[in-house]
């Protein structure tokens, strides 16, 4: 299972919010060029990034540190974003720079003829992120809960031809509570794309537990504050990961 390590950009920092609230975020880094280091010596194949003002304005805001990230990971690992990615403007930018996948979540949502476009465009570099709470899909950084049912959603962007969907549990972003396993293999059922799960990895019986159900779809994990505050070693997470999926 491929571990994700997540740096959410605000105001050029390195920083994690709990459930999306913008003003509830803790600084981790002034430099996230040098923590997107930190995560490649330690053994990550894939970096997460999140323009978290650029995911409230609906345009990308922190330019200076992703381009400064995308420097300093090369062509050594893949490095995947989202957060106010509206246009395909944007996309193409963003490809043509050094990034590999862009992941449309609010977009998507609001304008499924601009996925399917990018989808067309783009091939095998369009990630969904789906934000749920309780089932229903979440936009705007998370500020605005849609009626929108996460399962009719994923089938459809699943047809229009997404490389995969990021699920994220806003309940459970940022709170160390655990992963919601349940919701994440069921979306994982009903679609026949990779599914990355992400919000509330916690420890590493969160990775034993996601491993197990690996064969149900799950490729991977992003991980996020539990990083940061330190109750999850990554190299150790993704050995045991490794380890698991070989097993």
């Amino acid at each position: 299972m491929l571990l994700i390590p997540a740096i959410d950009l605000k105001d050029g920092r390195c920083v994690r919010l709990r459930q999306g609230d913008l003003d509830d975020a803790t600084v981790f880094s002034e430099d996230p060029a040098a923590m997107a280091t930190q995560w490649l010596e330690q053994g990550a194949r894939r970096l997460h990034l999140v323009d978290l003002n650029g995911a409230v304005a609906g345009k990308p805001k922190n330019g200076a540190a992703i381009k400064a990230i995308i420097e300093a990971m090369g062509d050594d690992i893949p490095v995947q974003i989202g957060g106010g990615i509206r246009d395909l403007d944007t996309i193409e930018h963003y490809l043509d720079a050094g990034l590999s996948y862009i992941i449309i979540g609010t977009a998507a949502v609001k304008d499924p003829g601009f996925l399917r476009d990018a989808c067309s465009a783009f091939p095998g570099n369009i990630i969904v992120g789906l934000d749920a709470r309780d089932g229903k899909v979440a936009t705007d950084g998370w500020s605005k809960l849609t009626r929108h049912d996460v399962l009719d959603l994923a089938h459809k962007f699943e047809d229009y031809g997404c490389e995969a969907i990021i699920y994220t549990d806003i309940g459970r972003d940022g709170m160390l509570s655990g992963v919601n396993i349940e919701a994440t293999v069921n979306l994982a059922r009903h679609v026949n794309i990779p599914i990355i799960a992400s919000g509330g990895v916690t420890n590493l019986k969160d990775i034993e537990a996601l491993c197990e159900v690996e064969d149900e779809g799950i490729e991977g994990a992003i991980l996020g504050r539990s990083l940061y505050e330190g109750t999850l070693d990554f190299a150790a997470a993704q050995d045991l990961a490794d380890q698991l999926g070989t097993s």
